[in-house]
């Protein structure tokens, strides 16, 4: 998109509004923060008066608008739009529904025409509630309009003009920039505007609420200029994409859905997924404050046991580390506190300084500078002009003054989101102190910001290994076929043959006892389901009993060696996603996969740390580091399995549909791991 164009568009001179009742609401909202540039009005019929003069088109108005806000019947919203472009305007904000949303004929002929009509105009929407530029001074803008001019803040991206109105109406002292809906994304979609952004040096942080991506190689491009800038992105994503609606043929595509998907690429590409606009707005105000936390490395203290209690409590799901203080910090803790308070994380400091200020700063110039990534003051205040707050927000300004020069992020915590009141939280944040309000959202934001710090610390981004098209239909390879297929590519595959029945007895024997005996037709997907799978074949006879049973599903049998020592089974497996392309998938194998749906999805590039950690957040990893006594399994040749896994997949990316190797069996350390059951299907 032409930045030239856009600079215009986001930061006009120039306002056309176009259109009646809605119109007059963009102009009081234009008035509400102080627009002062021109503003000229397009209606058909209404007359002028002394105070406001109507033009009748667009082609009446007398110069050409830097911007525009069209709220006018969808099926005029062409012909204005191609009025627009011949005047040479800057751009538009399409406020009508009824186009491709609809899901109707008409509503696509709509957006056809609508595209025609401005083929290089940069506009939002359609069904799209506008922008406010807090920045510049500028709303375009049909509603209410709450917040000020600031010279930094974040970015709000919002496919919902309710959410949009949702988040401009918090009371948490978020700091908005810049508000932009974006509606249908027909022409300007989040990527763009992302894009766009990253260089605006006013700009400290992307917020977006989305329900899909329109081009996920453009979002993903837009999400490094953002990384590359040093500007952090939180979002909530609604809903589960269209994508996912294909059949899955194996238990690696039933898990890695497009959820999972999308999940993989926020972990991946260091993004804050949120699972509310709570949490949403605590986690901007960290990244306001100073960025991405460098971990999750934390230290809650407070003066209340039971708030400690709480923050240990609420934090059981997430992954924040509530490490011991170093030795000789909780040495001068227990000089300025004394011995009856027990030094721990999280931390009840009791009251014993609660009226003495200068030991209260020094215990939180201790706290600070203890090596922790965020160290939070865990605080409720009473409500502003009810009570005497004093003693509370003398103790908040004594942490805020033991900040200077400390290694770690401060943040003051409230349980209760109301708890902290406005002036409190906007002297907080003039002092580079996060106010985070309630405790589970402020506990989540800080978890969040340390997963993005560590995503960017890796520093490996995303890559979308996507096929140049996904060909259906698929064949699946035999078993045997694509276990050799594997083994090629450095996985290790049981010894094996391929018999007719009547022949079953021998090679078993030849193998060496005891054995697994399958039904080896291609055609014959979950052989298991089907019983076509006897394991335990410990002499010629059973193989010979195994083989008659086994014939009336194939006339071809695979016998291979059993293992026998297995510590854990695990599904590796790689999908194919239409917006992500290949995905690596792990998780609980064998008879697990579908009771405990234990698993976690990968985007490349893959490395070994990235599976380490994925395979370490698995409940089975307690099973791999040796459960109650048993050994422990060989991870490191899990992990090459996984890393071969991908690398048959890469090679074979514009062929390959869906990859199950379920399970794995890994074997006590140093023994290896063994896919002892493969599924690959090929495009034809």
């Amino acid at each position: 998109m032409n930045p030239r164009a856009m600079q215009r568009l986001l930061a006009p001179r120039s306002v056309a509004l176009v259109g009646g009742e809605w119109a007059d609401a963009v102009a009081a909202a234009s008035s509400r923060v102080g627009y002062s540039g021109e503003l000229w009005r397009v209606h058909p019929s209404r007359p002028s008066t002394p105070g406001q003069r109507y033009f009748r088109s667009v082609a009446e108005l007398p110069g050409a608008p830097d911007a525009a806000f069209v709220a006018a019947p969808n099926r005029e919203v062409p012909a204005i739009a191609a009025a627009l472009a011949a005047r040479g305007a800057g751009g538009f904000v399409c406020f009508a529904a009824g186009f491709s949303e609809s899901g109707t004929a008409d509503g696509q002929r709509l957006t056809d025409e609508l595209l025609a009509s401005a083929p290089d105009l940069p506009f939002f929407g359609p069904n799209c509630y506008g922008f406010i530029n807090f920045f510049d001074g500028v709303a375009l803008w049909p509603d209410q309009v709450v917040g000020a001019r600031r010279e930094r803040g974040v970015a709000l991206i919002c496919q919902s003009g309710t959410i949009s109105l949702n988040l401009l109406f918090n009371r948490r002292s978020l700091p908005i920039g810049c508000l932009l809906t974006v509606g249908n994304q027909t022409r300007l979609a989040a990527e763009d505007l992302i894009e766009l952004l990253a260089a605006d040096e006013r700009v400290t942080a992307f917020g977006l609420y989305l329900e899909g991506v329109k081009d996920m190689s453009r979002f993903a491009h837009a999400v490094a200029a953002a990384r590359a800038a040093h500007k952090p992105i939180a979002l909530v994503k609604a809903g589960r994409t269209a994508a996912a609606a294909r059949t899955a043929h194996t238990h690696t595509g039933a898990l890695a859905g497009a959820d999972a998907a999308f999940d993989a690429f926020c972990a991946r590409a260091g993004i804050a997924r949120c699972d509310s606009l709570g949490t949403l707005c605590e986690t901007l105000k960290v990244f306001h404050c100073g960025g991405p936390l460098p971990g999750k490395r934390v230290l809650v203290m407070g003066a209340s046991g039971g708030d400690m209690a709480m923050t240990a409590d609420s934090s059981r799901q997430l992954g924040l580390e509530f490490a011991a203080l170093p030795a000789a910090s909780a040495a001068s803790l227990r000089e300025i506190l004394s011995e009856r308070v027990a030094v721990a994380n999280p931390f009840d400091f009791q009251t014993y300084v609660w009226f003495d200020r200068p030991r209260m700063r020094a215990m939180f110039s201790v706290a600070q500078r203890s090596g922790f990534d965020a160290v939070g003051f865990m605080i409720d205040c009473p409500p502003e002009g009810e009570a005497d707050a004093s003693a509370y927000l003398n103790g908040i300004e004594e942490f805020i003054a033991a900040i200077p020069g400390a290694p770690s992020r401060g943040a003051v915590i409230s349980s209760l989101p109301e708890s902290l009141g406005a002036a409190t939280r906007e002297r907080c944040l003039a002092a580079g102190v996060v106010p985070l309000q309630g405790q589970r959202e402020g506990l989540e934001a800080l978890d969040l910001a340390g997963g993005v710090g560590a995503a960017w610390r890796h520093g490996a981004g995303v890559e979308l290994r996507r096929p140049r098209a996904l060909k259906e239909p698929a064949r699946a390879l035999s078993e045997h076929e694509a276990k050799a297929a594997l083994a090629a590519y450095g996985i290790r595959v049981p010894r094996s043959a391929v018999v007719h029945p009547r022949d079953a007895a021998g090679a078993a024997e030849a193998l060496g006892f005891p054995v697994v005996v399958k039904a080896a037709t291609p055609d014959l997907e979950h052989k298991a389901e089907a019983g076509g799978v006897l394991l335990n074949v410990r002499s010629a006879a059973e193989a010979a009993q195994a083989a008659q049973r086994l014939a009336r599903l194939s006339d071809s049998l695979l016998i291979e060696e059993m293992v026998t020592d297995g510590v854990a089974e695990v599904l590796v497996g790689v999908t194919v996603d239409p917006q992500f392309g290949q995905l690596l998938t792990l998780g609980a194998g064998g008879v697990l996969t579908e009771l405990l749906r234990d698993s976690v999805t990968l985007l490349p590039p893959f490395d070994a740390p990235s599976i380490e950690a994925a395979l370490a957040g698995l409940r089975v990893s307690r099973l791999l580091a040796g459960f109650r006594g048993r050994p422990a399994g060989d991870v490191p040749a899990l992990v090459q399995t996984a890393l071969a896994c991908a690398r048959y997949a890469q090679a074979n990316l514009e062929t390959l549909a869906e990859l199950d190797i379920n399970p794995v069996i890994v074997r006590p350390a140093t023994l290896g791991a063994v896919a002892v059951d493969a599924l690959i299907r090929l495009a034809e």
